[in-house]
């Protein structure tokens, strides 16, 4: 074991040079070293091994906690086998997370409860998981952030800021219906991440409804095309809602 005096000048150098992962495993590092009989060059990979660990650890949890994604939603608790053979297909390629290199959108299309949230989360999470950054916000929470910007004088400001999430997940476009401030606000976020950055998209209104989200054929269609010029479609109109599919159940398991 190493003595007393030694020990604390090295855990005052780790704690200035930042490296609490070595700071936590050195010591029994240090009695691996003697049992295994590690080679200096072994035992210094070891303790960088450690520290690279921990590092990654905190980013990925940091990566999670800024995202706000909800917790638990994740692919290994979402039922692959509900979704049809093409869509599933179209997520295990989109899993890899090349989409987010190429500013690809991702737009899932179907009813309430079919599991569409509960994907693009899941398909999110995988990224964060490889050190991506990612930002989970419902269409009114973000509609409702940009209006008191714009007030403020302060929505390049906040467009700048949302810039620097690769992936921006918009859960509902469209479940409530804007009224034109929302929208324009709305469009100005669409706008300004064209081509910068990817954009994962629930809705369940089809794009022949948009015209309730934006108000006017011209500008319903300008948003729609920047939307899908580069874009990967996830249609789950098909899929039956888990609610619907859990109350089947219970009323057949009563019977």
């Amino acid at each position: 074991m190493i003595a007393r005096k030694k020990r604390n000048q090295i855990i005052e150098c780790l704690n200035y040079l930042k490296l609490p992962g070595i700071k936590d495993t050195f010591e029994d590092s240090i009695g691996l070293a003697e049992k295994e009989g590690l080679s200096y060059e072994n035992f210094l990979l070891h303790l960088l091994e450690h520290e690279t660990d921990v590092r990654n650890n905190n980013k990925i949890n940091r990566l999670l906690h800024n995202s706000g994604l909800p917790s638990g939603k994740t692919l290994n608790t979402f039922d692959m086998k509900r979704l049809p053979l093409k869509v599933k297909q179209k997520v295990n390629s989109i899993t890899d997370g090349g989409f987010i290199d190429r500013k690809e959108n991702i737009l899932a299309f179907g009813k309430p409860g079919c599991g569409k949230t509960h994907l693009l989360c899941a398909i999110a999470y995988e990224q964060i998981i490889k050190g991506k950054k990612i930002l989970f916000t419902t269409c009114s929470i973000l509609v409702q952030k940009l209006l008191i910007a714009k007030r403020d004088l302060q929505l390049e400001k906040i467009l700048k800021k949302l810039s620097k999430y690769e992936a921006v997940i918009i859960d509902d476009i469209g479940y409530v219906q804007q009224d034109r401030d929302e929208m324009e606000v709305l469009f100005t976020f669409l706008a300004h991440r064209y081509e910068k950055g990817s954009l994962m998209i629930t809705s369940n209104l089809s794009f022949s409804k948009w015209d309730k989200i934006f108000k006017d054929p011209m500008t319903t269609a300008a948003a729609i095309d920047r939307i899908v010029h580069h874009s990967i479609i996830l249609e789950l109109n098909n899929v039956q809602s888990y609610r619907t599919e859990n109350a089947l159940k219970n009323k057949t398991m009563e019977v």
